[in-house]
């Protein structure tokens, strides 16, 4: 007995969402993914006292642990999977493993902890996987010019910086279409 085939298996495409605690990662990837996204998310607990900064970020009682994860079907043939990483530098194994064979990345920056952003960045410069810098405006605030915030990060003008709300799904598929956009320069420079 053999097994029939729907159809061509689709390409898939992964792309990883980095950045600081408490950034909006998991939010963003909520917005865009087309099915109920995965989430693993914790209750913080007083175990983290001391060990979790809080600073900018009080009202936060959750955190990933792992991983947020969520899909997006452009066509038949191309299925993007959407990977958030967590935020914390303790959990930072986990972005190796969620890096690998990554597409690109969109690193979301969050003003009120701009220093988060700076090991997230650094991370993905070393391992020469593309990415964009992702400013989550919250609550619709733009309280800092994009260009202010590049010298911030001390970002090179090739890396592409763009404001957001990690809530909007039209804001955050802007920032992954740019994505998409600047992997395909690097290809085409060789890069």
């Amino acid at each position: 007995m053999t097994a029939e085939v729907a159809g061509p298996v689709p390409d898939t495409l992964k792309i990883v969402v980095a950045g600081g605690f408490g950034a909006g990662k998991t939010t963003l990837v909520s917005a865009l993914s087309e099915v109920e996204s995965l989430h693993t998310e914790e209750v913080m607990t007083a175990e983290s006292v001391g060990t979790d900064d809080l600073v900018g970020v009080e009202d936060k009682t959750t955190t990933t642990v792992a991983l947020d994860f969520g899909r997006i079907t452009l066509d038949e043939s191309t299925v993007v999977y959407l990977f958030g990483t967590p935020g914390q530098r303790r959990f930072s194994y986990m972005w190796e493993e969620l890096a690998r064979g990554a597409l690109g990345a969109v690193v979301l920056a969050d003003t009120r902890r701009l220093t988060d952003s700076f090991d997230v960045i650094d991370f993905f410069e070393e391992r020469r996987v593309p990415f964009v810098v992702a400013v989550n405006c919250f609550d619709g605030q733009r309280t800092h010019r994009a260009e202010d915030v590049r010298v911030a990060l001390d970002l090179e003008d090739p890396v592409p910086l763009l404001l957001c709300d990690a809530r909007s799904r039209q804001s955050a598929k802007e920032v992954v279409v740019e994505l998409v956009e600047l992997v395909l320069r690097w290809e085409l420079s060789g890069a």
